[in-house]
């Protein structure tokens, strides 16, 4: 009696050793997986460390206000109040009809605003294009993660039912041992 209990304590001792390797594997899987968030959680938010320079303030100013409806309708008023004042002024007006001077000066104004605008697009497209890889980067560690929880929930499985398997062989031991006895 006494060698089967040895025998039983023995066999609960070992399976508890085995459950414990199992949880001790689960936890270094994780650990793992958290190391490598810590290290793309730093990459995305590391901010870009770059400077804008005067220039580039002034074309993001410039084309933040040239593409606003404030400035369309001021300048419409700009350009109203021109014609207006020239056609009543006739004979003395500064720029008179065909308006050579405001010609002028919405083609230098055009010719101006045209390149400082396509220099603040072309900032705001390199920004898109660093937020477009951060979203890839962020895509990939989604599927990353979920392989991990797939080869997490696989081992949990593969291992609980191992155990299964073992308890079920034990207690089918046990039965045939209480059986014998009982013949």
């Amino acid at each position: 009696m006494k060698n089967v209990l040895a025998t039983q304590h023995q066999y609960l001792e070992q399976m508890l050793h085995t459950e414990d390797q199992h949880l001790k594997k689960l936890h270094s899987l994780v650990a793992d997986s958290l190391k490598e968030e810590k290290l793309i959680v730093k990459n995305l938010m590391q901010q870009s460390t770059e400077q804008s320079t005067t220039g580039q303030r002034i074309a993001d100013k410039v084309a933040t206000f040239g593409g606003s409806w404030t400035f369309i309708i001021s300048f419409g008023v700009v350009l109203g109040c021109w014609i207006a004042v020239n056609v009543v002024l006739t004979t003395r007006a500064f720029d008179p009809y065909p308006f050579i001077l405001l010609n002028l000066v919405l083609s230098t104004i055009a010719a101006l605003q045209a390149p400082v605008i396509m220099m603040s697009q072309n900032r705001k497209e390199e920004k898109d294009r660093k937020r477009a890889e951060n979203d890839y980067i962020i895509n990939l560690k989604a599927e990353i993660e979920i392989r991990n929880l797939h080869q997490k929930i696989n081992l949990l499985m593969e291992e609980q039912f191992q155990t299964l398997l073992d308890v079920q062989k034990y207690q089918v031991e046990l039965l045939e041992e209480l059986a014998g006895k009982k013949k």
